[in-house]
């Protein structure tokens, strides 16, 4: 099934249509978990140089070995039962923050490494004002989600530089098994040729195109979710193999640290444990009002009665 993506323009984040932008992103991470951010800031030419040099890495360096591999040998086998739980990639992962191993993947060239890192400092970026966008939609401070993913020293980011290579028989394997992200808002920069992308909406794959004119594609992962106690779904996505192309997938994830303690804002909470007692009290001078700030003082009499107890 193919369906327009929602499409978040960074432009119209400053003057009238603001509200209009800011209700788009909300409704695209409740109802969907995947978005385009369009006039994002990061440099075109810079992406464009990141591509081609993800590209020539693996055809210098990977692509020769992905097809002398024992997955590619055994999809050429006539007994092909045993091969659905394996992925069709070729890949390898660039940790950035806190630190970086960047310098110890081999052979990958000086011009690689301050390209990429170039990139991934303009792409930070994009990520914490998206982190402050969220934040600001679910009523919370605008550093909420910064500083939760933060431990000692800030939220983790890593790549993983990702060529889903031509497949001879993509009816019996997988590019990427079906999963949802573990960590929080995943930036992806992918071809703007090969499709393959699909996630999971309202019963059915959506097929997600290329990315023309180096649009950024976003999904939000799991730790999002339970940050906003289930306001923001984390999808279900796969990558399908293609016959008649390679697929490019750059996906930078700005996740939690692994020393960030994680748990659903207190503020996006319903009450709890309170006597129905208490709240019929307060019903009764409320009945006609809106129910959210009765839930809100609610919140307050439940935290008095925990402190008693404590």
């Amino acid at each position: 099934m193919e369906i327009p993506i929602p499409v978040i323009d960074f432009n119209e984040l400053e003057g009238e249509n603001r509200k209009k932008t800011m209700a788009l992103l909300h409704q695209a991470c409740e109802k969907w978990g995947f978005f385009q951010v369009d006039n994002h800031g990061i440099d075109k030419k810079l992406m464009e140089k990141v591509k081609q040099l993800v590209n020539s890495h693996y055809e210098e360096y990977l692509k020769g070995g992905f097809y002398d591999s024992e997955l590619v040998k055994s999809l050429e086998k006539e007994n092909k039962d045993n091969i659905r739980d394996v992925d069709w990639e070729s890949t390898f992962f660039i940790w950035h923050r806190p630190s970086s191993n960047i310098n110890e993947i081999r052979n990958l060239s000086e011009d690689f490494r301050n390209t990429m890192e170039d990139y991934i400092a303009q792409l930070i970026k994009l990520a914490e004002k998206l982190s402050e966008l969220m934040s600001e939609n679910l009523g919370l401070e605008k550093s909420y989600i910064k500083n939760a993913f933060s431990g000692e020293k800030g939220p983790s980011v890593g790549t993983k530089v990702a060529k889903y290579p031509q497949c001879p028989y993509p009816e019996l394997v997988r590019g990427l098994r079906e999963h949802t992200d573990a960590g929080g808002i995943i930036l992806l920069l992918q071809d703007d040729q090969v499709p393959g992308l699909e996630f999971f909406k309202d019963g059915e794959w959506v097929k997600i195109p290329p990315s023309r004119n180096n649009t950024i594609f976003v999904n939000t992962g799991d730790q999002v979710e339970v940050l906003s106690n289930g306001r923001y779904q984390s999808a279900l996505h796969r990558v399908m193999p293609e016959k008649n192309g390679s697929r490019l997938s750059i996906a930078t994830f700005y996740n939690p640290a692994n020393d960030a303690i994680i748990s659903p804002a207190i503020k996006l909470l319903y009450p709890s444990y309170y006597s129905f007692q208490d709240y019929l009290k307060l019903y009764s001078t409320t009945k006609f009002s809106d129910k959210v700030p009765r839930l809100e003082s609610m919140k307050e009499i439940a935290n008095g009665h925990q402190i008693l107890l404590s």
